[in-house]
Order: C-alpha cells, then sequence, then structure tokens
C-alpha cells in the first residue's frame, strides 16, 4: 500500500471520530493506485472501521445483494473494459433488487487516467 493511500484512509478514519454518534452516516470507498501502479481498495463502516480487500469492496444500501453479484461475476486480471462491463451488470442487477436504491451510478475505472461513466438506472 502506498503512502499516500495510507495516510488518506487514517485521515478518513480520525476524522470520523467526531461524528460517530451524529446524524452523519456514509460508508466511504477509497480507491486508488498504490506503489508499483497495484490497485488499492478500501471501505469503512459508519463508525469508521476500515476494510481493505485485494479484490472489491462494496458499500451503501444494496451491499448485501451487490456482494453477491461481484462475487459471482468477478476475475482476477479484468481489462479495463471488461471490469467496467462487470461493475455495471453487479451494480444495476444489485439495484433493481433493493427498495431502498435506484436511480443508476457513477462507475470510475482508475487506470494511469481515471475514466467515470454515469450508468442510468430504475427511477421509482
Amino acid at each position: 500500500m502506498s503512502k499516500h493511500c495510507k495516510l488518506i484512509v487514517q485521515a478518513f478514519c480520525s476524522s470520523k471520530d467526531f461524528v460517530r454518534f451524529g446524524p452523519y452516516l456514509c460508508q466511504p470507498v477509497i480507491a486508488g493506485l498504490g506503489e508499483d501502479d497495484k490497485p488499492f481498495i478500501c471501505t469503512m463502516d459508519s463508525i469508521g472501521a476500515k476494510e481493505l480487500a485485494k479484490d472489491f469492496v462494496v458499500s451503501g444500501t444494496a451491499s448485501e445483494s451487490l456482494y453477491g453479484a461481484c462475487e459471482a461475476m468477478y476475475k482476477p486480471d479484468m481489462e479495463a473494459e471488461e471490469l467496467f462491463e462487470t461493475i455495471s451488470q453487479a451494480l444495476l442487477s444489485s439495484v433493481d433488487r433493493d427498495c431502498l436504491s435506484g436511480w443508476g451510478g457513477h462507475v470510475y475505472v482508475n487506470t494511469k487516467e481515471i475514466k467515470e461513466r454515469i450508468l442510468k438506472g430504475r427511477m421509482d
């Protein structure tokens, strides 16, 4: 893990301490490229406990169905375009199964440059 990624995660964990019992509940996902351009992904729960992973992390109201879809579709060493398609299919199929989710999502593919694509989902 690169030094910069460690600092970002530590800043997030420590800054969430003062709002642990406040009205601000979020589950951030921190992603980037670490040393030797190896991917770094981390997520935190609403009280700041971090979870580091080598393959994928999920967050949000549809996280239970996202875990199942990602475990079924993800393969190591995917190309950027194949990874985008996998993420998009997992996200849209999971959001369709969760009544609190919707309106699509933003997919960021982080290679040497960051590419953002917007997915449109159901709007009910």
